[in-house]
This record gives C-alpha cells, sequence and structure tokens, in this order.
C-alpha cells in the first residue's frame, strides 16, 4: 500500500471524514488522547488544513485543535498554514 499515490477518483472528503471518524471512535474507546495529523507532503497537510477549516465549528464544539507552525503549537485559525495538527476531546 502507497500512501503517497494520488489516484484523482474524487473521494477526498469520503476520505478525511472515514479518518474524522476514526478518530471520535479512538477517543471512544481509549480516552482522551492527543492525535497528531500530518500530510506525506506540504500538500497534502494543506488539504487537511482546508478540511478542518471547512469544518472547524463542528469540529470544536468536540474537539480542541492545534497547528504547528514555526516550532510551536497554537490554537488552530483559519487562513494560517500550519505544518502539522494536533487534536484532543475537550
Amino acid at each position: 500500500m502507497d500512501d503517497a499515490v494520488t489516484t484523482n477518483n474524487e473521494d477526498r472528503d469520503k476520505v478525511l471524514a472515514t479518518v474524522a471518524s476514526s478518530i471520535h471512535d479512538f477517543c471512544d474507546k481509549n480516552g482522551n488522547h492527543h492525535i497528531y495529523a500530518a500530510g506525506s507532503s506540504a500538500a497534502r497537510t494543506r488539504l487537511y488544513q482546508m478540511s478542518i477549516s471547512r469544518h472547524y465549528d463542528e469540529l470544536c464544539k468536540e474537539f480542541e485543535i492545534k497547528g504547528l507552525r514555526n516550532k510551536h503549537w497554537e490554537p488552530f485559525q483559519k487562513n494560517v498554514n500550519y505544518e502539522a495538527f494536533l487534536a484532543n476531546r475537550r
């Protein structure tokens, strides 16, 4: 399996929704742990950021989300480029 392949089969939102659901299920079963996410490339990390931004109002009700910028974690803000993301259940 190669996670760097780009298939362009237009299932991006479905895949990202599955990842979000998996994080939710993980926290339900294992408690409140920090979940780290970063893409395998800068473009994929940007894709994650756009998805978080698009669903932020819903996500922030249950999760605290931080972004890594210049080697520091800060509260996630829309329209700010991050290198990685950290989320934990509130």
